[in-house]
């Protein structure tokens, strides 16, 4: 078995040296930036509104048997955009209109992956929300 040498505890009483008191420096609140304000474009609050009339059943790919069924009686699905960024803010808005604030946690990272931000999606949640509250747009609640 190893073990490492002992040293002798000193006899000597080693020499305490005061520390420097701490000072206390004012933080400037003022100088922190600004956080911008999130703000979608006109072609996004488009997708938004596009997206009301989609069902939860559009962002399922559809399965050999749905297929040919679809192909078979004609039936239209919703294209996916072209835009993957675009594609993302429809499926998400596609949940909020559908089911408001249960959004699966796949979906709101896929979002924030594309460069949305979470004051995005609150955005989008509380547009939604008043769009379909006839008070909010009022502003009559507080």
């Amino acid at each position: 078995m190893a073990s490492l040498p002992i040293t002798p505890w000193p006899t000597e009483q080693a020499e305490i040296v005061p520390l420097p008191r701490p000072r206390l420096v004012a933080v400037e609140t003022a100088a922190q930036p600004a956080v911008a304000a999130a703000r979608l474009s006109v072609l996004e609050w488009s997708i938004v509104a596009l997206a009301e009339r989609d069902s939860i059943a559009s962002l399922r790919e559809p399965g050999r048997i749905a297929a040919a069924l679809e192909s078979l009686f004609g039936l239209h699905r919703p294209n996916k955009l072209a835009n993957p960024r675009l594609e993302v803010l429809r499926r998400l808005a596609v949940f909020v209109w559908r089911q408001g604030w249960k959004v699966p946690k796949s979906e709101l990272q896929a979002f924030l992956a594309e460069g949305f931000t979470l004051d995005h999606y609150e955005l989008v949640q509380a547009s939604i929300a008043a769009s379909r509250n006839p008070a909010l747009k009022r502003g009559s609640i507080r």
